[in-house]
């Protein structure tokens, strides 16, 4: 289960590095008529949270492996 979880926090967290304004676009892009973007610092905000899901999630899935 581990191992799923730690794959799963990788994903995220590179989807979130890769094109951070996905997460804008599910979260509050629908709720936009017209042309919107996020902000420069959600943008940066979301990239940073993306290299702490990467780092946790490489962390879980190696505790799933040794454990």
């Amino acid at each position: 289960m581990l191992i799923f979880a730690g794959i799963l926090f990788i994903v995220i967290g590179l989807l979130n590095i890769v094109n951070p304004n996905f997460a804008w676009y599910l979260k509050e892009g629908w709720k936009v008529d017209g042309e919107s973007e996020p902000s420069e610092t959600y943008v940066a905000l979301t990239k940073i949270g993306g290299v702490i899901a990467v780092v946790m999630g490489i962390f879980v899935f190696f505790t799933g492996v040794f454990s």
